[in-house]
């Protein structure tokens, strides 16, 4: 269901109050016209991107929430230009799904991590990782947690992968954007960080390897052309230092 364009028709439209349970509703919700409900799940749509009462709406299926106390569904539908992810879905749902236990799968995720480098006798060395759902060596990365901005996220996710603390520096920021078997449309910040710390410790729920190496050693051993691009500009940036 994710991606696919939906006609929405709204039964509760913003602003109007839900009496069994006592809420007012803060976006528009209600049926997928083509969909044919089911007495395993009760369905439903909340429309996001959108500020105002409206009787129908044409958009794309953004995520997908998976009630566990009620085994209900329902889906969350938006304009094709906006993005949102599951920090958003979780604030702007909380006034209804609240009361629930559920789980969000959402179409976009976006994550922030960081190229770690130091210097060693006036050369630069450069931390990778292997991750164990992966056998390609990357750059530490993660989700962004509320509250935070992109740089918190970086460096709580290197911290947390590495155990290493790190300095981002102001200017440099890449973007890398894939998408995840077919269907999750993810987006990654990469920031340029340093630090004088040479000991890692893995996160060992998550991390199979890590190490220090040189520039040309770090562009031989990663796996994506994405990757390499962005090491490169990185070691441009750090020239200018």
């Amino acid at each position: 269901m994710l991606g696919k364009f939906v006609k929405v028709r709204v039964t509760s439209p913003m602003h109007s109050f839900n009496n069994r349970f006592g809420f007012k509703y803060k976006l528009n919700y209600g049926i997928i016209d083509s969909f044919k409900s089911n007495k395993k799940s009760v369905q439903g749509a909340y429309i996001m991107g959108i500020n105002h009462p409206v009787r129908n709406f044409d958009g794309r299926v953004i995520a997908v929430i998976r009630r566990q106390s009620c085994r209900g569904m329902a889906w969350v539908v938006a304009p094709k230009s906006t993005r949102f992810i599951v920090n958003d879905i979780k604030q702007a749902i909380e006034f209804a799904e609240g009361r629930n236990n559920y789980s969000i799968e959402c179409l976009y995720e976006s994550s922030c991590g960081a190229v770690i480098f130091r210097k060693e006798n006036n050369e630069d060395k450069f931390l990778l990782i292997r991750n164990k759902r992966s056998a390609h060596w990357g750059f530490p990365k993660g989700h962004i947690e509320p509250g935070e901005t992109d740089e918190d996220t970086a460096v709580r996710e290197v911290f947390e992968e590495t155990g290493l603390n790190v300095k981002i520096i102001p200017g440099f920021v890449k973007k890398s954007e894939y998408t995840i078997q077919g269907k999750i449309e993810k987006s990654v910040s990469i920031f340029l960080a340093q630090t004088e710390e040479t000991e890692y410790k893995l996160q060992e729920e998550e991390i199979e390897e890590c190490g220090w190496f040189t520039f040309e050693d770090a562009l031989e051993i990663l796996n994506y052309e994405n990757d390499k691009y962005i090491l490169n500009e990185a070691k441009k940036f750090i020239a200018t230092l």
